[in-house]
């Protein structure tokens, strides 16, 4: 197997996954900033042209960052990070696909269509007049879960998952791009710095 990827959130969950897990896999660099992402070659593998990408041994590919992580999982007999019970995995899925739908799709579209947009203005429809709002939505979710989160280790108690790296690559990636947690969120402050912390979170 082979993962393609890039710089970037949706990479970086990847890449601190497998780290976590214990995965270790050949990686090839793809060059979003030249768009080689958008260019036929890699649409053969990934039509979506978004990084990253898993090549499997048989030559076919997989995309999307939750269906990586779970399949690479999956192959070594399961993960922690996903839960080890019908009701953990039932769990980590629900707070992955909040983080994602509530923080990290705001979060994103809010900077593609701001400071990112001369990047991908030519590589998707943006919408420059939402990115303030969408920006905004991301940060009230922030508060919202800043408040769930009081006396929690991780978004699922005392384990750290899936949806706890899917929201830290995220929030990481918001500090660079002037979308930084609110200084009176102080529980998924805490939370970040602990995140920030573990040895797989460069």
């Amino acid at each position: 197997m082979k993962l393609y990827t890039s710089i970037g959130p949706n990479p970086h969950v990847v890449r601190m996954f497998m780290a976590e897990a214990g995965i270790e896999l050949p990686e090839e660099k793809v060059d979003i900033l030249k768009g080689i992402n958008r260019e036929d070659e890699y649409l053969s593998k990934n039509p979506s042209g978004q990084s990253p990408c898993l090549e499997l041994d048989d030559g076919s590919h997989i995309a999307e960052i939750t269906a990586i992580c779970e399949y690479l999982a999956d192959r070594q007999g399961g993960s922690p990070l996903i839960g080890s019970t019908p009701e953990e995995r039932a769990e980590t899925r629900m707070w992955t696909r909040r983080v994602d739908l509530n923080i990290c799709e705001p979060l994103t579209s809010g900077f593609r269509y701001g400071e990112g947009l001369r990047m991908f203005q030519s590589r998707m429809r943006c919408l420059p007049e939402a990115s303030d709002g969408l920006k905004a939505i991301a940060q009230d979710k922030i508060a919202w879960l800043d408040g769930l989160m009081d006396g929690r280790q991780f978004l699922c108690g005392d384990r750290i998952s899936l949806a706890d790296i899917l929201l830290y690559c995220f929030l990481a990636f918001g500090k660079t791009v002037g979308q930084d947690i609110a200084p009176e969120n102080g529980n998924v402050t805490a939370w970040f710095e602990r995140m920030k912390a573990r040895p797989t979170s460069a």
